[in-house]
């Protein structure tokens, strides 16, 4: 297998990124989870921290002991630890994003399923915290990131071809 996915790592992104996910709080700890969240009662996940998060003003939330969670998008700043709100949060139910252009162009990809299936499972130790989740589909394997700026995307085009991986970043720049 190629070098460049483990080895390259983006650089934070320079201005506002949007993002959705639950925020869950927990005694006062904010996180921004972006990945898996465990259907306990309460819920449990581990994400990104959010500092200063208040639930003042923010419908949409429920509660159980000292934690409080609810889904929504969030919009701010990320240094690569700590994500920063610069807007009020929207809860998931109201938010209408648009729609993201397909990457592969209906095109299928060019990975067999073995190929595929060993990518996917180096996953977690190349990218680490980075990495939300993968699946395949239609010869492509999707990775899911906390962020990417295209540094992933082209370190694993580079490793496995340009047919055969897309890199999708949980955290999208803001147009505009």
């Amino acid at each position: 297998m190629g070098a460049s996915l483990g080895s390259l790592w983006p650089a934070p992104p320079e201005g506002d990124v949007i993002a959705q996910g639950t925020v869950m709080d927990v005694g006062g700890e904010a996180e921004l989870c972006l990945g898996p969240i465990a259907e306990s009662y309460p819920p449990q996940c581990s994400g990104i921290p959010i500092p200063d998060w208040t639930w003042e003003g923010v419908e949409g939330s429920e509660s159980s002991g000292d934690t409080t969670w609810g889904a929504y998008a969030v919009q701010g700043t990320y240094d690569g630890e700590e994500f920063t709100l610069s807007q009020p949060p929207i809860m998931l139910a109201l938010y209408d994003p648009m729609m993201q252009d397909d990457p592969t162009g209906g095109e299928p990809g060019q990975g067999d399923e073995a190929m595929l299936a060993g990518i996917q499972d180096e996953l977690p130790d190349i990218l680490q915290e980075a990495y939300l989740g993968s699946s395949v589909e239609n010869g492509w394997l999707y990775i899911d990131v906390v962020w990417d700026d295209g540094t992933w995307q082209k370190a694993a085009d580079d490793d496995y071809g340009d047919d055969t991986v897309i890199v999708r970043s949980a955290m999208r720049p803001v147009d505009g």
